[in-house]
Order: C-alpha cells, then structure tokens, then sequence
C-alpha cells in the first residue's frame, strides 16, 4: 500500500511528479483562496517596496507601478517581482531577518510594505521600534476553503497558518504535518506533536522532507 500525501495547495506538475516518483500517491486541494484588494496609492512612484509574499506581488503587478527597488521574503517571491519587471534589491528568508538588514543598511529610506489582512508582526514592530518610516498597504485578503476528507493520509503538507485552520476546521490532524516554516508548524502544534518543518522556504523543500520521510521506511 503507497503511502497518500495530501497538499493543502494545488501543486504544479513538476512538483507532483516529485512525490509520484517516490512512490507516493497525492491528493491536492486549495485549503486557502487568495483575494485581491483595491488599493489607493497617492502616486504610482514607488521608491521601496516590501514584499513579504509571491501573493502581495501579484496582488499589484497590474496597477501600473513604477517601483525602483524591492525588499523580499522568500526566493519566490523575489524572483516573481523579478519576472515581474521589478528590480529586486534585498531578499531575506524570512521577515524578522529582512527586518534586520533594512534596519542595518537601509535605515533612511522610505518604504511601502504590501501585505495580506493578516500579516506576521515582526516586521512592521521591528521597523517601528528602529524609526524606519514605512507605510502598510494591505492589497490581499486570505479565505478558507474547508472542505472535509473521509479518507486517511499518510501525511499533510502545509503552506500558512491559514491552511492549518482551513484543514482543522472539517477534518483531524492526526497524522504527520510537514510545514514550510515555523510560524505554520506553530498551528499544526495545537492539533498534532507530529511536525516535521521544511529546512528553508519553499514548496520543493516541503516535499523533499516528505520524500525523506517515507524513504527512511
């Protein structure tokens, strides 16, 4: 009997053939649907960004900004601003340690920091202690899409916190969460003990511990 992988976020091909090709059978869901907010700007001239997420760049690729320089979390998300046109000036894994290089070399600029409705507090607590100025444009909201399993998985990958609550709110956690980083693996602990958390940003990375996990057995 294959082992089953349940992916709270739709995967592209490649990406499923990694688990396929490991012998594992995977099922993948949206857990999360992502919204795009309008947003009002005084000028479309936008000196520094911060992006802290793929789904902030999209939520305003299409408005016709001029944006000289990007701050991102995540390579994914730089690398989406870069496809995008942007120019990307500063990535950082994750927002605490973005935080912290803006704070140590970029301290007189003036930032636009594009975020969801719900965002981590890192990082505008960190700019607000440092007296960095900075401006928070929320440009997308984030719904859950519970939907209910009857059948069992082997394990479940996480993406968000949101996508922890999605899951819980119709099925039990009572298996194996791989979670791309500690603030998701933080919600998937209020159900399970059995966490296992992603080395780095990332879904491929997400699924190399899944990968690594079932190769062991």
């Amino acid at each position: 009997q294959m082992p089953t992988i349940l992916s709270t976020k739709k995967l592209a091909l490649h990406q499923k053939e990694l688990l396929l090709n490991s012998g594992l059978a995977v099922v993948t869901y949206d857990a999360i649907r992502i919204k795009f907010l309008d947003f009002d700007l005084t000028s479309n001239q936008v000196e520094n960004a911060i992006f802290t997420s793929k789904n902030a760049v999209e939520a305003v690729k299409d408005h016709q900004l001029s944006i000289q320089n990007c701050f991102c979390v995540g390579e994914k998300t730089a690398a989406y601003a870069e496809e995008n046109g942007f120019k990307v000036l500063l990535l950082a894994d994750n927002a605490e340690e973005l935080a912290k290089k803006i704070i140590l070399d970029h301290k007189d600029k003036i930032f636009q920091f594009f975020c969801g409705e719900i965002r981590r507090d890192e990082l505008p607590e960190l700019l607000k202690k440092n007296d960095i100025k900075f401006k928070e444009i929320t440009v997308y909201s984030t719904e859950l899409n519970p939907k209910k399993f009857d059948s069992q998985f082997d394990g479940i990958m996480f993406f968000s916190p949101s996508g922890v609550k999605s899951y819980t709110k119709s099925n039990n956690l009572d298996t194996i969460a791989f979670c791309i980083g500690e603030t998701t693996a933080d919600e998937a602990r209020k159900h399970t003990s059995e966490v296992i958390v992603a080395n780095r940003p990332g879904i491929e990375n997400v699924i190399a511990k899944v990968v690594s996990e079932y190769k062991k057995n």
